[in-house]
């Protein structure tokens, strides 16, 4: 059963954590991050699941720096560090900055797509270290997420939704991820302007 709650979201496109929506999938990441309950912590979840979203919060309350292309800035400057998706970066410099966080008792964020235990790491040392973090995840979406999600798409591509039963349909048939809404929304929106045609169930049987 869809969970009914379509059209009491309310959403701007600030970065602060009252946009950012919250539920049992995300409760215990969100909590931990915002209130900065650790100094170490690792933050894995589903694609398009708002890690970076939650990261970049993360980065402005604390005052942090982003890694990038600085890494030897980093080192330098002894601020609290955000190292969004671990995949993007070399393990070694990933270990000295984790060290270096440690060695000055900085705060360090880390996102993935995986969590610890499923990452191949060549160096043992940065495992070890990262097995410390404080481990947060972001569960694969419920109902109620999803719904959420949907919404939140759908009015960043400005559809004018006319019943909820389009809702109701969508999530019938989507796949059950944050990827998969975020694709059939794409998708959706790529055919309305071709067509420039209004968000219908006709409309959305075109491609589902």
């Amino acid at each position: 059963m869809i969970y009914q709650k379509s059209f009491h979201y309310k959403f701007n496109n600030d970065l602060n954590e009252s946009n950012f929506f919250v539920n049992q999938t995300n409760y215990f990441a969100f909590n931990n991050l915002i209130y900065n309950k650790s100094n170490l912590s690792f933050l894995s979840g589903p694609k398009k699941s708002g890690k970076s979203y939650l990261a970049q919060i993360w980065l402005k309350k604390n005052d942090a720096i982003q890694l990038k292309n600085n890494f030897e800035l980093i080192l330098d400057l002894k601020k609290n560090v955000l190292i969004d998706n671990l995949s993007l970066f070399e393990e070694e410099k990933v270990f000295y900055i984790v060290n270096n966080c440690l060695l000055n008792k900085i705060k360090i964020l880390i996102t993935s797509n995986c969590k610890i235990n499923e990452l191949d790491f060549k160096l043992n040392d940065l495992s070890s270290r990262l097995k410390t973090f404080s481990n947060l995840e972001i569960n694969q979406p419920d109902d109620e997420m999803l719904f959420a999600v949907l919404t939140k798409l759908l009015i960043d591509k400005q559809f004018i939704i006319k019943s909820e039963e389009i809702f109701n349909y969508i999530l019938r048939r989507v796949d059950r991820s944050y990827e998969g809404v975020y694709k059939i929304v794409n998708k959706l929106d790529i055919l309305s302007l071709e067509k420039k045609r209004q968000l219908t169930i006709p409309l959305i049987k075109e491609i589902i």
